[in-house]
């Protein structure tokens, strides 16, 4: 190995920089000067430096694909962190729910408790909006076949409707929960207080008479109550919404805009309307 003084090295390594900025400056003009011998040059370096290229590019791409194998063991390994909690979690629900369950059924033994039977229900296509003598309503086409009275529950996937008012051959008119004319007792789940949820004509029935000392809270679930005996007790309703006035309102499950068909159900409860056993008119003689 050769030994360079130390006043050589330094002045090697000052005169470096500028060696190299003069060699680039000098393939820039040879380029220029002669593009063809500067293609040349370069395809011979390029064939130069390709074997060398070919043998680092095998041991980077296997380093490469280790360390994405090694992400996706990490990765896997947190998924199955996640999922090992949520399988705890989910077996202490299930025994929450069969200790639940079994409570449950002891009790009713215990108080000789008898289910209440499955409430008789048709379905009705709605035909017309509006109409009558009330602003928000629906008319619903029904067959013959069907025994539908007035005060029946209406019902859509998501919630309560409104309830049957008028009964016809052929049709039925069900009164929306946001006409002017309906009132609704209901319950507001969290505090279990009564109120009566009254329409407005507007999107969202009003709130009022409920306890003192109880206010609605925003979000708060509304459900039927069973007061008087004119709807079952639970029936989903809405949600408590806030008006920018301080007014609570009923923001309503269902989709009153959208309705194409109802559910019309029979709990067989009177209510505040006349008894009657079935209100539609009897057939004429002859006509089907």
């Amino acid at each position: 190995m050769i030994r360079l003084s130390i006043p050589l090295r330094q002045a090697l390594a000052r005169l470096s920089l500028p060696l190299m900025i003069a060699a680039a400056f000098g393939v820039m003009l040879l380029g220029k000067a002669d593009a063809l011998l500067a293609e040349r040059l370069r395809s011979h370096l390029a064939d130069a430096l390709s074997p060398i290229y070919a043998a680092l590019a095998e041991p980077m791409g296997a380093v490469r694909n280790a360390v994405e194998e090694v992400q996706a063991l990490a990765q896997l390994r947190e998924e199955n962190a996640i999922l090992r909690e949520e399988n705890e979690r989910l077996r202490r629900w299930q025994a929450a729910a069969l200790a639940l369950e079994s409570e449950n059924e002891l009790l009713r033994r215990q108080l000789n408790f008898l289910p209440e039977a499955a409430p008789a229900f048709v379905t009705a296509r709605v035909v017309a909006d509006g109409g009558g003598t009330y602003a928000r309503a629906v008319l619903l086409a029904t067959g013959p076949q069907h025994a539908i009275r007035k005060g029946q529950v209406a019902l859509d996937e998501r919630g309560f409707v409104g309830r049957v008012t008028e009964v016809g051959s052929r049709s039925a008119r069900v009164l929306l929960a946001t006409d002017m004319n309906s009132r609704i007792p209901v319950t507001l789940e969290s505090s279990r207080a009564r109120a009566i949820m009254a329409g407005s004509n507007g999107a969202r029935p009003r709130l009022s008479h409920w306890p003192e000392g109880v206010m609605p809270v925003e979000g708060e679930r509304i459900v039927t109550s069973a007061e008087a005996g004119a709807f079952p007790a639970g029936l989903p309703v809405g949600v408590v919404r806030v008006s920018p006035q301080g007014a609570p309102e009923v923001e309503l499950f269902a989709r009153l805009d959208r309705l194409d068909a109802v559910r019309l159900f029979d709990y067989g409860l009177r209510g505040i309307l006349p008894p009657e056993s079935v209100a539609r008119p009897e057939p004429r003689p002859g006509r089907r």
